[in-house]
């Protein structure tokens, strides 16, 4: 099971972010795992096959999804493994900026922070 966590945040350089940004950071890495790993197995998935996961999703119904993706796609779990360490090596990256970005927000305004993980250009 991943736990997405403080011990994660310091996995990957991010320990020291400010309070008020800690949840909201682990709350983008899990979207962010979580659409990856669906775009992942998307792109394996018939047209049949894509209905019915989505079905599972649509009603929120994640025990389900589970379920069927360990009959469907067996591997699954090594799918999540291996988005997870490329985003792992990316937030280790970008660590110092998210830092920097996330301090300079909390001394400048209140609103809470909108990481960003694309690869600048």
């Amino acid at each position: 099971m991943i736990q997405l966590d403080k011990d994660f945040l310091a996995e990957v350089g991010l320990e020291r972010l400010p309070p008020n940004h800690l949840k909201l950071m682990l709350r983008y890495i899990y979207e962010t795992l979580e659409q990856r790993v669906g775009i992942a197995l998307a792109g394996r998935m018939s047209d049949e096959q894509l209905f019915a996961f989505e079905q599972f999703i649509d009603s929120d119904n994640e025990k389900g999804a589970l379920e069927w993706l360990g009959s469907n796609f067996p591997d699954y779990k090594d799918v999540v493994q291996r988005e997870l360490s490329g985003l792992k090596a990316e937030l280790r990256e970008q660590a110092k900026g998210l830092l920097e970005a996330s301090v300079a927000v909390s001394m400048t305004s209140d609103e809470e922070p909108s990481p960003n993980l694309e690869p600048a250009t």
